[in-house]
């Protein structure tokens, strides 16, 4: 389990949490966002576990989100995404050849 890029699966080494300017030394993603937050999900209402904090539109945008806490997870090999997102992307592209 490690903490990484939501974006390109960099690995953040340092022990703090990124700052709000903090960014990807490989992508130059911004790394305080919401998908790189262990209460990141997006089945829970606004994209949160964390009922405490306030809705944030853009989930790839740094934040100013007091409630962040990097992920510690093991890379997927491509931006997280819903599950769901995949398999009806499938099922369109069955649907239309």
């Amino acid at each position: 389990m490690t903490r990484h890029c939501h974006r390109c699966g960099t690995e953040w080494a340092p022990r703090d949490q990124p700052g709000r300017g903090e960014a990807c030394g490989h992508c130059r993603a911004d790394l305080r966002v919401c998908r790189n937050c262990s209460h990141f999900d997006l089945r829970s209402a606004h994209g949160c576990r964390e009922r405490r904090a306030e809705p944030v539109e853009d989930k790839e945008s740094g934040n100013f989100c007091e409630w962040f806490e990097m992920a510690r997870r093991p890379w997927s090999g491509g931006p997280s995404e819903d599950p769901r997102a995949g398999i009806a992307r499938a099922a369109l592209r069955d649907l239309l050849g």
